[in-house]
């Protein structure tokens, strides 16, 4: 089963290559076992990286004994660290994210189409927990995603539906050794605690597996609130030069939750934040726009229209400068010969001869990308200048909204 799921962790694809996440610790190397086995009766290659966030003594001896796994089992490896000085905030949370963009940004050098990383149900279990102790929603609590894609990248949590003793006993069997990270008992860490809060209510039926059944559920929920959502966007938004314009008396007829699902998925689309906006911001965003009130939240901006509302960027969260052909505000392509790519703002549209003939409003073009040269308007594709330049959305809304 173990090796199964690892094997059908990837979509097929001609040109595919497989990386795997490697710690060191006894579900990474169990991952990296199984992915080996899996990819070579496959014919698929198999590249490993080891994350060193120099956080501890040790770490870079941990990656060593990982870069030597990897040679026996014939695998390319390499190591990552992370350079960094003091570290501010939440360290859990930076070092993911360190972690996620070093190993995206290798993948991608490396010809890696899919990376594998080493997630069990234990972990989701602990997730789950921590959503608890935060209040979460719905869709805090759903558990670890499976399989999804960014960064141009597919990425897959294989063992997903396995427990770690599974791994542990796997392990064993093979005669594969594996490092025990120090923090893994340290109860700063609220992961940490976690665990151990798990291991106190286990006699109540409170585990790993009760939870996963629970997250199925949740999940089927979510599955259902999406489909809604999906359809609505469909029947009741349009998407225009960046902007979406939501039918009032559709909005007006969702009940109150859907609603707030609605605009939360909507800042998430215009702003491009990681996570949703904490709960006491999304009420006050959904009341607002029951009212028909102006809004503003994560760097996207609501106000009203005569058949109901428009979300727009805000101008002072739009992206600065970046090349032709680089993602600019996270959601837009501009394809054609090199220039800078910045927002057409004040001083660009009235640049653009025939703006108003395209019926959109004058806030929503003033933050679609436009290319320049210095001070010099080359185009503005959004708003009918293209000059040999495109612009695109790379996802649209009614695909974002259900993913996410």
């Amino acid at each position: 089963i173990l090796l199964l799921d690892v094997v059908h962790a990837f979509p097929p694809e001609p040109e595919r290559h497989v990386g795997v996440a490697v710690s060191g610790g006894g579900d990474s190397v169990a991952l990296l076992h199984l992915m080996v086995r899996a990819c070579r009766h496959e014919g698929v290659p198999v590249s490993a990286v080891t994350v060193d966030h120099r956080l501890r003594p040790g770490s870079a001896a941990e990656a060593e004994a990982v870069a030597a796994l990897c040679a026996t089992l014939g695998v390319p490896h390499r190591t990552l660290v992370w350079q960094h000085g003091e570290v501010t905030g939440n360290l859990m949370e930076a070092a993911r994210k360190v972690r996620s963009r070093l190993i995206s940004e290798w993948a991608r050098a490396t010809g890696v189409t899919g990376v594998a990383l080493g997630h069990t149900k234990d972990d989701a279990a602990e997730s789950f927990v921590m959503g608890l102790a935060r209040a979460s929603g719905l869709d805090g609590l759903v558990g670890l995603r499976a399989r999804w894609r960014a960064e141009g990248l597919h990425w897959a949590r294989p063992l997903i539906g396995h427990l770690r003793s599974d791994l542990r006993a796997y392990l064993l069997r093979q005669g594969l050794a594996w490092v025990e990270d120090p923090s893994n008992t340290d109860a700063r860490f609220e992961r940490v605690r976690t665990r151990k809060a798990l291991a106190v209510l286990s006699p109540l039926g409170i585990n790993a597996e009760t939870l996963d059944t629970t997250m199925l559920h949740l999940r089927l929920a979510q599955a259902a609130l999406r489909d809604g959502l999906r359809k609505f966007a469909h029947a009741s938004i349009e998407e225009a030069a960046g902007a979406l314009f939501v039918d009032g008396k559709d909005f007006a007829a969702l009940p109150f939750d859907e609603q707030r699902r609605l605009a939360v998925a909507i800042v998430r689309w215009i702003g491009g934040g990681e996570h949703p906006p904490r709960s006491t911001p999304q009420l006050r965003l959904t009341n607002a726009l029951r009212d028909g009130r102006p809004a503003t939240l994560g760097g996207c901006r609501f106000r009203a229209t005569g058949t109901g509302f428009v979300a727009l960027r805000e101008p002072k969260a739009a992206s600065g400068t970046v090349p032709v052909g680089t993602l600019w505000d996270h959601r837009w392509l501009i394809e054609g010969p090199p220039g800078e790519v910045r927002a057409l703002g004040p001083k660009g549209l009235p640049q653009v001869r025939d703006w108003r003939t395209l019926g959109i409003p004058r806030d929503a073009l003033l933050v679609t990308p436009a290319v320049w040269n210095g001070d010099t308007l080359l185009s503005a594709p959004v708003a009918g200048l293209q000059n040999g330049w495109k612009a695109r959305i790379v996802a649209p809304f009614h695909r974002f909204a259900v993913s996410h």
